[in-house]
């Protein structure tokens, strides 16, 4: 009878966690029938007596006071919207696969009612790019971030795509052997950056293009000094060995466009009424140019003349 009477408060808490919210309240007749569904017979007192129990354990449920009781559960560990928040985060990730992806949603669905579930049936529509179908993308994050806390290195194969589309591993399977320092999302695809063994360097590698990701017992190489955010800034993701100081000319629309590539700290300083100046450390490499390319005009670059001349080159290129 006792261990009826543990098992009765348990089913009690997962039924008001499954069915229940503020727009769908369960009444005691309700709970009633729910128990003898489960082949549980109990009283009215014994509602009242396993609803007491659940809210001295901690679990907030309001009661509807009227002619007839009703019961919901009150807050949870998410609310609705940060679920829905989550939901659109992992639905439009280009990281997560779609297979992924709806596990992860029905996942959430289940820490909320079942009535409420229904909402995180949503679906983000994202600018045309796939989402990949490589589902092993999920635990090499998950070892690298492993790694990265454990100071250990990793070995991984590196594969590039022939102009048939077909997969092919780079430099015919080497394993390269890396301390990865950080981890970096940019322009929808995650970059791990840290110490090459193979270039006896700083280098940065696309994850979703690793593959036979292994921990090694072998401890991470030191390097003193490394900040993310200043190298996604500087970097722009490519050549991290040509960092040079360069003065932008912008259009005053731009500032803002300015502020989120370099932070609010950037130095800048106002020419005109229609114009300033920005002086950014970056690495003049095509994906800064690209960059560039992309404002028409409205940014451009000053000095030195090294960094303007390779702009120009680019130029002819296209």
């Amino acid at each position: 009878m006792k261990n009826e009477a543990q098992i009765r408060v348990i089913y009690l808490w997962k039924y008001l966690y499954s069915h229940t919210d503020d727009s769908h309240p369960v009444s005691v007749q309700d709970i009633l029938k729910h128990w003898s569904s489960l082949g549980i017979e109990a009283s009215r007192k014994s509602v009242y007596h396993d609803i007491d129990i659940l809210i001295a354990l901690g679990v907030d449920i309001v009661c509807v006071r009227s002619t007839q009781n009703h019961y919901f559960i009150g807050n949870r560990l998410f609310e609705l919207p940060e679920l829905k928040l989550l939901v659109d985060a992992v639905e439009s990730s280009r990281f997560i696969t779609s297979k992924k992806s709806g596990d992860l949603i029905r996942k959430l669905g289940q820490l909320t009612s079942s009535a409420q579930a229904e909402q995180l049936d949503r679906h983000i529509y994202m600018d045309g790019m796939p989402k990949p179908s490589n589902e092993a993308i999920y635990y090499i994050v998950d070892t690298i971030q492993s790694s990265i806390q454990s100071n250990q290195q990793i070995s991984f194969q590196y594969y590039e795509y022939l102009p048939t589309k077909e997969k092919v591993l780079k430099h015919q399977g080497y394993r390269y052997q890396f301390t990865p320092y950080a981890l970096i999302w940019n322009r929808d695809h995650y970059y791990v950056v840290g110490w090459s063994e193979k270039h006896m360097k700083l280098s940065q590698f696309r994850v979703d293009r690793m593959t036979s990701v292994e921990m090694m017992d072998q401890p991470g190489h030191q390097l003193l000094g490394f900040e993310p955010a200043e190298y996604v800034q500087k970097v722009f993701g490519m050549y991290p060995d040509d960092l040079q100081m360069v003065t932008l000319f912008c259009e005053n629309d731009v500032m803002r466009s300015i502020i989120d590539r370099f932070g609010e700290g950037v130095r800048t300083e106002v020419v005109d009424d229609d114009h300033f100046q920005a002086i950014v450390e970056v690495a003049p490499s095509p994906p800064f140019f690209g960059w560039i390319f992309t404002f028409a005009g409205k940014i451009r670059i000053l000095e030195p003349d090294n960094v303007r001349e390779e702009m120009r080159q680019m130029a002819s290129w296209l």
